[in-house]
């Protein structure tokens, strides 16, 4: 399947993701959807007159042209809804794009990805709400999506910046231009460590009718969504509706019941469209992340003990109960204190073995 003609899918008009994912389906690829006649064309359930007139009319492979060049260009990634590349949780929402075009280097299929969301006018309580959740989130290889937007959103990305997490911004318009042209340092930053992503090509602007189709994205490509701050009326509201729709965890910090920008949070966790979260740590209990940090340390553990003599392996075994003197391993192990020396100087250089003062030992 041509790229050209996968992005002329999206370029004929009144034809939106549903109606493009159900042609393909009937005629098996973008090029077969561009020279099907009427008569194969009416036989497409939902498919009606109208439509069919839009099909075989449209100039969308001279316009998709235009939009090839550019993005061959400035080395932009198109992402087919049939690719493997293209976002995989997001592929499971019915509405989501058919097409994306991407530029950075994260991946989008990562294991744990998360959605950060709130008000445009962040207070310094949401900001270090920000702060505190990439702080702690940090270490879990997380990928963080937001929309570059005012407030929570730039917040969100610049804390990822600087605790080196990979972070995407999702975008209201195509990607030849940047809305707020403020944060064009941050974006600039971001395509070296995480991306930008849009479904909106060349020329598009970024209308007040993008975002909300735009927080889609936001709310189906990640696990759970995180609203930082939110007042009753919003974005950050509209994705965690969204999110809920798509079957997907939503989380909110509370506020005070007098704190406007907390009023929308309060209100999801009130009719349970939310989970509550004082911290980082109560999202990464939700999501079972520690039970899969343990796990993985506990594997990694384990394959670090394939290859021990017996001596090693029963220095280990010692070890699993707690911390031993020298002098109780060799009386437990019936291995002189020499010989033993050696065998553990082996075990601390693998990682395995920590040494205490007062020639004490235990497992790292």
């Amino acid at each position: 399947m041509s790229t050209l003609h996968k992005i002329a899918l999206t370029f004929i008009k009144s034809i939106g993701p549903i109606t493009a994912k159900n042609l393909l389906a009937y005629c098996g690829s973008a090029e077969n959807v561009f020279s099907a006649s009427k008569k194969q064309l009416l036989q497409i359930p939902g498919i009606g007159e109208k439509t069919v007139e839009t099909i075989l009319n449209t100039n969308a492979l001279s316009r998709a042209q235009e939009e090839y060049d550019f993005i061959t260009k400035h080395n932009i990634e198109v992402l087919f809804f049939s690719d493997d590349n293209y976002p995989k949780r997001l592929k499971n929402c019915f509405d989501s794009p058919i097409l994306l075009y991407y530029k950075g280097n994260a991946n989008l299929n990562q294991t744990r990805i998360l959605s950060v969301v709130g008000t445009r006018n962040a207070t310094e309580y949401g900001r270090n709400l920000c702060k505190q959740l990439i702080e702690v989130l940090a270490p879990y290889d997380v990928l963080v999506v937001s929309g570059l937007a005012y407030g929570i959103d730039v917040a969100t990305h610049k804390e990822c910046i600087g605790n080196e997490v990979a972070t995407v911004g999702v975008l209201g318009h195509g990607l030849d231009r940047l809305y707020p042209q403020l944060h064009k340092s941050v974006s600039q930053k971001m395509v070296q460590n995480g991306g930008l992503l849009t479904e909106f090509p060349t020329g598009t602007n970024p209308d007040r009718q993008n975002f909300p189709q735009r927080n889609r994205i936001i709310a189906g490509i990640a696990d759970a969504t995180i609203v930082v701050e939110a007042s009753i009326k919003g974005g950050a509201l509209i994705t965690a509706e969204i999110a809920n729709s798509y079957n997907k965890d939503v989380y909110a910090f509370p506020g005070r019941t007098n704190d406007l920008y907390s009023e929308g949070c309060n209100f999801l966790i009130k009719t349970n469209r939310a989970g509550l979260i004082n911290n980082a740590k109560d999202l990464i209990y939700y999501l079972g992340w520690d039970d899969e940090v343990k796990q993985q340390k506990k594997q990694a553990q384990t394959a670090l003990h394939i290859g021990l003599t017996t001596n090693e392996q029963n220095v280990v075994h010692a070890l699993k109960d707690g911390q031993l003197a020298i002098d109780e391993l060799s009386i437990a192990l019936n291995i002189q204190q020499s010989k033993l020396a050696i065998v553990i100087l082996t075990l601390e250089m693998q990682g395995i073995v920590v040494s205490l003062p007062g020639k004490v030992y235990k497992l790292a």
